[in-house]
């Protein structure tokens, strides 16, 4: 199946190739390994800054909840004091009216005793007027059985007149008093509501920031509580990250190890392989899913490498277990390989680089690995490939 290099060519290349990678003992999936590694503790660090940054957030609403609260405390202290004023306003609004009741039904009184003295004193001077005056005294005096009854009665007479002027001047007086004082308790009253008023707009305004203060601390504890479950979140993120970088690591040591066991194995000459119908076809497809938009140098190097694999006894010893060992050529795994199968979508060009890969020609020596390039890998660049 076409021209085989030579073992001592092919040795060359493979010394070439280990030149080129001194100090890389990385397979080219051991190498995606550890780029799946070192991308995983990348995230798990961003994960970790995300966590970091929620956490401090956390500690943040933590002290404004706890200066919303001092704040909501005292409000409420200042709505007791508030309301505490607010009910001595109205007892003392309630006493006040009380006293302006007993104070008008004082007055009421006093009207009403001036009314009868003065109608009273009306009667008596309607009755000396009627009899005249100097007839009813004279008729008083000649009546007295002596002189000292006569001046006793005129006495009487002028103490009545006057008993009854000094009667309705004291309740004129009193009457006035009363009066006066209704009017004092009527504007210490309407004192008294306008200081309720101010007071109850005061109530109104405190009840207003209790409210404002109530509905932050709603939103800070319902922003805390989301913060706390997104820390929750990062923390069991970070948890399953740490199990990813264990597991990478552990598979990246493994691979290193598979690495260093390939290269101190015994190697198969193309001449002791048979290779069945099928193989070439696969090898094919697998070119295409691989390096089908490469140069035929890049397809060329694709095949020579599961070749090369194929005649190290570290890996299976026939193409389908080569191809489809676990984990080592992306395509199976995406099922890319198994579409490509089913349609036969491999060039000419593929299948040309299948022939002589199976007939021994290698472009890559010994290489055994591919990737795309990545920083502080060397080897072979053929195509968009690394081969090493």
């Amino acid at each position: 199946m076409g021209r085989i290099m030579s073992a001592g060519k092919r040795l060359a290349a493979c010394g070439l190739v280990i030149g080129m990678t001194a100090g890389l003992s990385l397979s080219a999936y051991a190498l995606t390994t550890k780029e799946k590694l070192d991308q995983a503790q990348q995230e798990r660090e961003q994960t970790k800054g995300q966590l970091d940054q929620t956490q401090e957030n956390i500690s943040g609403l933590q002290s404004e909840l706890g200066t919303l609260q001092g704040k909501l405390n005292h409000l409420n202290d200042q709505l007791t004091e508030v309301s505490d004023r607010l009910a001595v306003l109205e007892g003392q609004i309630s006493d006040k009216e009380q006293e302006i009741d007993e104070t008008q039904a004082a007055l009421e009184e006093a009207k009403e005793n001036a009314d009868r003295q003065y109608e009273a004193m009306k009667r008596r001077i309607q009755y000396m007027y009627e009899r005249g005056d100097d007839y009813a005294l004279l008729e008083g005096m000649l009546g007295a059985d002596s002189v000292s009854d006569m001046l006793n009665y005129y006495d009487f007479v002028d103490a009545i007149s006057a008993y009854d002027e000094q009667q309705l001047e004291d309740f004129r007086n009193i009457r006035d008093e009363i009066d006066q004082k209704e009017k004092e308790l009527q504007k210490e009253r309407a004192e008294l509501s306008e200081y309720k008023i101010q007071v109850e707009a005061e109530q109104s305004k405190v009840s207003g920031y209790i409210s404002a203060t109530s509905g932050d601390i709603a939103q800070s504890a319902g922003e805390l509580s989301n913060a706390q479950a997104e820390a929750e979140a990062y923390e069991a993120r970070i948890k399953q990250q740490d199990k990813d970088i264990a597991a990478l690591k552990k598979k990246l040591a493994e691979e290193i190890a598979m690495s260093q066991l390939s290269k101190q194995s015994a190697k198969r000459d193309i001449s002791e392989i048979t290779f069945a119908e099928e193989d070439r076809y696969l090898l094919a497809n697998l070119i295409y899913c691989e390096a089908g938009g490469e140069p035929y140098a890049g397809q060329l190097a694709v095949g020579a490498v599961v070749i090369n694999r194929l005649l190290s006894s570290v890996y299976p010893n026939t193409m389908t277990g080569v191809i489809y060992q676990k984990s080592q050529f992306s395509p199976v795994g995406s099922g890319r390989l198994a579409i490509a199968l089913a349609e036969d979508r491999a060039t000419p060009a593929c299948y040309q680089a299948a022939d002589e890969a199976m007939s021994g020609v290698s472009n890559v020596g010994d290489c055994v690995y591919f990737r795309t390039p990545i920083e502080g890998l060397t080897g072979i660049s053929i195509g968009g490939h690394i081969f090493y």
